[in-house]
């Protein structure tokens, strides 16, 4: 399988609450590789799999229910 990224906008602002995200994700995304970019306007969220494919919604679904916008960049 080639390897899958996905970029999401979010509007996450601080180090810290990236870092909670990051390991919540992870807990559902074992397979992932995932890190935020807050320098970008966009406070990206990346998500990279070479295993499997990343449920999107569920992503989109885990940072609305912390409190988080979080949107597919296509």
């Amino acid at each position: 399988m080639n390897t899958q990224v996905e970029i999401f906008k979010t509007d996450v602002v601080q180090e810290c609450e990236a870092a909670t995200l990051i390991r919540l994700l992870s807990q559902h995304l074992p397979h992932c590789r995932i890190n935020f970019d807050l320098e970008d306007c966009d406070r990206i969220l990346r998500i990279e799999s070479a295993q499997q494919a990343i449920n999107l919604p569920q992503v989109i679904h885990i940072m609305n229910r912390q409190g988080y916008a979080c949107t597919l960049l296509t």
